[in-house]
């Protein structure tokens, strides 16, 4: 007891100081790369954007997360992260910054904590580095940078270990209740993905603290009792409440918040099974492959010129891109195929990757000569921490059948926490010339820069070949002469070790650049020099490189019949889809290869193996803006359709009502009023039947429908009664022929008037 309470004598100590000077810098680069330009982002990701606007309206859309301001269907995940968002978005007013600066402060924030919690055991120079390397590492600003919940979920998750560490250094009960009940927290933030942290805190805590073994279970029970209560406190609320005085939990099956969290956003995740059809479930789940390719055969005669576009969307575009992990190359959304090297692939190793290799060194490093018995000292016990976190987490993700790349920012605190303990580590073995040990600072230097060649060749087309060769050149040299210099302890050699950390953080440093310099996504967010695709793999050739993700289809609308419709591919709304957005179980549209490399409309698959079929350049250029409209695939409203539908309105209470969210949403945040999008986010949730949709018609609730393709799951009876007892509107009332309209989903759609007596 005596010397934990020198401990903490010592860090109170140690804060009176004054700031460290070297982590300003840091600082400053992890501000630059979060928050520079996010003005330019006016929607960020639309889904989200759209529920902060219906929010901010009522305290009863506030507290159910409500998608729309009429209270129909709340967006698919938790609301604590939207909370926030909301009461930014009150201070500082509607724009798409004021919704981002939460998580790119929260990104800043992240290198602060890990700053403290490397920096007290490790060293300062262990801490410097390793708040470097999270500021560096690419996914974390990419994703900071938008509206998207995991910038904040990583921060909560440092947040409890803070406060887990304090809990072992003080021997109190009540920090290690404050850090579980902050993992409930962020349960509440995204579900289950925040329990992936969990066999870190119970390995610590066992480990760690030095009570009896009573105490260590009931402590352990107690605080887990109280992060489960914490957990699903919201969601007993929301499902206790009856169903019809809330509105449905979007995305789910049963209209549950624990059925959300368990199913779809808990192990659906694992399997990759997040096909829905429908309340009924009579249908078998259609794999996203069988999906995308019949969302391929009955797009074939959408398009305005049916030759060039009927030959492209019957294409093998199912064949090659099909469900998340699965049978291509590279996987749907660039994740890979499952496998032990699933995190070396191309299309994750550019995001998160970078220096796993060093870590692998440095956790060798680290562990060596500990005994299983022990005892531990505090960097061996925080360097199990560390690797309880990482281990789980890269399981996950090398066998998870579907996530996307962005979450792979649940990686970053561990790899950069051994990045900065294991580079003080190894340069200390290093110059003592420890046997063998001396020898895993070069190799880890020689094998991380490997890593790295291997990560950016497919992008020679685009950063050129100079960079690649330069890091190549430089690592294999600097990892040999400190290989000859072994023997030789002088300023060089420090100097030498240092370069060495520079050019292993340069090509990270440029890549987390990638979304300021090329514009990034805020649906799908990634960094590499394809980040405004968010698809990842080898980027674009295209012209404008601040290329808006998901061009190529058009809003509702808005007319085909433009120079560049042959390359587009226009989706239904209405068909069940392969492949997921962030926020939603499904596409509301096929998924568009980036645009790139010499075979123009083809689709370069990640590895450099062309597709052989022809692809829609769906990844057309954007004209230059001072806002970028990036929410998402649509980010922009038909005007002439708004028009007439508000000239219209004879009091209804939807403005209008179309089949997703995707077509609704930007529509929300234009106007601020109720739009229903019938079968929530993906148009698969099976809220609305026809008895009840009549009930809504004849109270004076809905009278428009924008509708295109059939319809998804559980709605196709409702479309089909929608289109048998309405009236068609004239296109030339309603449709934009302008050409300059931003393009979304949901083209070539049809307005109908519904009104019953």
């Amino acid at each position: 007891m005596k010397h934990m309470n020198s401990e903490v004598k010592e860090e109170r100590t140690s804060n009176k100081k004054r700031i460290d000077l070297f982590l300003v810098p840091i600082v400053l680069i992890a501000a630059f790369l979060n928050l520079f330009k996010i003005w330019t982002d006016e929607y960020a990701n639309a889904y989200y954007t759209a529920a902060v606007k219906s929010m901010l309206q009522s305290f009863h859309n506030f507290f159910y997360a409500s998608f729309d301001p009429g209270g129909y269907v709340t967006i698919d995940k938790p609301p604590v992260v939207f909370w926030i968002q909301t009461i930014s978005a009150k201070i500082f007013g509607f724009h798409g910054w004021s919704v981002i600066l939460p998580q790119a402060l929260a990104g800043i924030g992240s290198v602060l904590l890990l700053y403290v919690l490397i920096k007290r055991t490790f060293g300062v120079w262990a801490g410097r580095f390793a708040a470097l390397a999270m500021a560096l590492t690419p996914i974390v600003p990419a994703v900071s940078r938008t509206n998207n919940i995991d910038s904040m979920l990583v921060f909560t998750l440092l947040l409890a270990t803070w406060m887990l560490f304090r809990a072992v250094r003080t021997v109190k009960f009540g920090w290690v209740l404050a850090a579980f009940a902050m993992i409930g927290v962020a349960f509440n933030m995204k579900m289950l993905q925040a329990y992936m942290v969990l066999p870190a805190f119970y390995v610590f805590y066992v480990v760690a603290t030095k009570i009896t073994w009573k105490k260590k279970i009931a402590f352990l029970t107690t605080a887990t009792a109280l992060m489960l209560a914490v957990s699903v406190s919201w969601a007993v609320v929301v499902d206790s409440t009856s169903a019809d005085k809330r509105p449905y939990m979007g995305s789910s099956q049963a209209n549950s918040v624990l059925e959300l969290a368990f199913g779809y956003n808990g192990i659906n995740r694992l399997t990759g099974n997040t096909s829905v059809t429908g309340s009924s479930h009579k249908q078998p789940a259609q794999t996203e492959q069988q999906t995308a390719s019949s969302e391929t055969k009955q797009n074939s005669n959408s398009s305005a010129d049916s030759s060039q576009s009927s030959n492209q969307r019957k294409s093998s575009f199912s064949q090659k891109m099909q469900a998340p992990g699965g049978g291509n190359q590279n996987g749907m959304f660039n994740t890979g195929n499952p496998g032990p090297f699933r995190l070396f692939q191309k299309g994750l190793s550019d995001q998160i990757s970078w220096l796993l290799p060093f870590v692998i060194f440095s956790i060798v490093g680290l562990f060596a000569g500990v005994k299983f018995k022990g005892p531990y000292t505090a960097k061996q016990k925080e360097s199990l921490f560390w690797l309880a976190w990482l281990l789980p987490v890269a399981v996950f993700f090398s066998i998870a059948g579907f996530f996307h790349q962005y979450y792979l920012i649940m990686l970053a605190p561990p790899i950069a926490a051994f990045a900065g303990a294991g580079a003080v580590a190894l340069w200390s073995m290093y110059k003592q010339h420890n046997d063998w040990k001396s020898w895993l600072l070069p190799g880890g230097i020689l094998t991380t820069a490997a890593l790295q060649v291997y990560i950016m060749s497919p992008y020679v087309s685009s950063i050129g070949v100079a960079p690649i060769a330069g890091v190549g050149a430089l690592g294999v040299i600097l990892a040999l002469v400190l290989a000859i210099r072994k023997q030789r302890e002088n300023s060089l050699t420090n100097y030498l070790g240092a370069a060495a950390m520079v050019v292993l953080l340069a090509m990270p440093a440029y890549w987390a650049m990638t979304p300021i310099i090329y514009g990034g996504n805020s649906m799908l967010p990634s960094a590499g020099p394809d980040s405004s695709s968010g698809m990842g793999g080898p980027p674009s050739t295209a012209t404008n490189s601040k290329q808006s993700g998901f061009n190529g289809m058009q809003p509702p609308g808005s007319s085909s019949g433009n120079s560049s419709s042959n390359n587009q591919m226009q989706p239904p709304s209405g068909s069940s889809n392969g492949g997921q957005m962030p926020g939603g179980s499904s596409n509301n549209g096929q998924m568009q290869p980036p645009s790139g490399s010499s075979n123009s409309g083809q689709m370069q698959m990640p590895g450099g193996s062309s597709n052989n079929s022809q692809m829609p350049n769906s990844f057309s250029s954007k004209s230059s803006s001072s806002k970028r409209k990036s929410g998402g695939m649509n980010a922009e409203v038909n005007q002439k359709l708004l028009n007439y539908l508000t000239k219209n309105n004879t009091g209804e209470k939807y403005l209008f009502a179309t089949t997703d969210s995707t077509s609704a949403a930007p529509y929300i945040i234009k106007t601020g009023k109720p739009v229903m999008a019938m079968g929530g986010f993906s148009g698969s949730d099976p809220i609305l039947t026809v008895s009840k949709l009549k009930a809504m018609i004849k109270k004076g609730e809905v009278k428009y429908f924008y509708l295109s393709g059939m319809g998804k799951g559980g709605q196709s009876d409702v479309i089909t009664w929608i289109k048998e007892n309405s009236k068609e509107i004239p296109s030339s009332k309603w449709q934009s022929t302008s050409s300059s309209a931003q393009q979304g989903p949901s083209g070539n759609g049809t307005l109908y008037e519904i009104t019953l007596k």
